[in-house]
Order: C-alpha cells, then sequence, then structure tokens
C-alpha cells in the first residue's frame, strides 16, 4: 500500500493501534474538504503496530482531543515537505466540549448553552470529572 507524503500539513503519527477512528471522529476531519488519510495498523518498531492520521492541509487541530484519546501520540507539522515542528502530548488538565456529563441531575443538562468542562483529577488512572457536579466521566 503506498500513501503519499504531504507537501504541507498536519501527521498525528504514533497512534495506538484502533484508536485512530476516534481522534478521527472527534477532531471532527469528516467535515474537511482537504484530503486526510487515516492509515491503520501500520507495523511499529516500538509497539508493534500503530495508527496513523494525515492531513494535506494547515489546520489548528485540538491537540487536547489527541492528548486525551492518546497522550502517546505526535503531532508532526509538515511545511515544504519536511517536518517543521514536531510536538509531544500529555494527558490534557481540562477538556472543554470533548465529553459530555451522563448525570441526569447536572446543571449542564438543562442549562444547554454551559460549556461540558472535565477536569483531570486522577492522572495515573486517566480519571475525569465533570467540573460542576464532579461526576466521573466515561
Amino acid at each position: 500500500m503506498k500513501i503519499d507524503s504531504i507537501n504541507n500539513g498536519i501527521v498525528i503519527d504514533h497512534i495506538t493501534a484502533g484508536k485512530g477512528l476516534t481522534i478521527f471522529e472527534l477532531l471532527h476531519l469528516n467535515e474537511l474538504e482537504n484530503s486526510v488519510a487515516i492509515i491503520k495498523n501500520v507495523p511499529s518498531s516500538k509497539s508493534g503496530k500503530k495508527d496513523i492520521i494525515k492531513i494535506d492541509a494547515n489546520i489548528e487541530v485540538d491537540l487536547d482531543i489527541i492528548g486525551y484519546v492518546d497522550p502517546g501520540a505526535t503531532v508532526n507539522i509538515i511545511k515544504n515537505g519536511a517536518v517543521a515542528e514536531k510536538r509531544k502530548l500529555a494527558l490534557p488538565e481540562k477538556l472543554t466540549n470533548v465529553l459530555k456529563c451522563k448525570n441526569p441531575r447536572c446543571i449542564t443538562t438543562v442549562e444547554q448553552e454551559l460549556k461540558q468542562e472535565f477536569i483531570l483529577t486522577d492522572k495515573e488512572n486517566r480519571v475525569y470529572r465533570c467540573r460542576y457536579c464532579e461526576t466521573k466521566a466515561e
């Protein structure tokens, strides 16, 4: 299989195998007019297999979403066919409008205009809790 290189754009690399589609959906990459390639189960010397997403456009991507789904992923900014910048990710301290609170009594279910905010409360176990009612994210 041959996937062409991109001249200017973004490559999300070292995604844990099977998580590429989740990142694609959460970033709403299906709404782009530009080419986007999701490459699944690519052989990797470090992890056995990995996913890669190539975006043939210089767009802003939400690094917090990528870090939430897979903090081990890297984001490469490509300019003129070469890596101009490489960003390492980590679990974000706060997520806004990525998760929805499941608590039916949470104020976010009544006040629809409120942002859905979740705070990282346990980094080791990757636990996020609603900012308003402290319900654990699932």
